[in-house]
């Protein structure tokens, strides 16, 4: 039986963010979840468990409230590097999940990193 395209992609999720536990231990961690409608950005502190900052394209004052796309990501990184640095957080380490590093992820990534977070 063939695996379904959830299980597969929960399997790659865990790979990637157990990978990235090991090399970064102590650092936060900037979680990126991608839907079809929406795109959004946690940063984590997994120590304590709690979420410092956070950004989503469904927020209304960013103005991309239900798209996807390249501008939406790039607005929504751009927004959680400006609320990274108001928490004091100025590096975290960049958690794809099970979603490609190309794209609407990537665009969020390069935005969060031109706005000063060191990822």
């Amino acid at each position: 039986m063939a695996n379904s395209k959830r299980t597969l992609f929960l399997k790659r999720r865990l790979r990637v963010r157990n990978k990235l536990r090991k090399v970064n231990a102590g650092r936060l961690r900037l979680s990126v979840h991608r839907s079809n409608k929406n795109i959004s950005a946690q940063l984590i502190d997994d120590v304590n468990g709690v979420t410092l900052a956070s950004a989503s394209s469904l927020e209304k004052d960013l103005g991309v409230t239900g798209k996807n796309n390249l501008e939406a990501a790039a607005k929504v990184g751009a927004t959680i590097a400006e609320r990274a640095k108001k928490a004091g957080v100025e590096e975290a380490y960049f958690d794809r999940g099970g979603f490609l590093f190309h794209g609407k992820v990537k665009a969020l990534a390069d935005a969060a990193r031109e706005g000063g977070l060191k990822i």
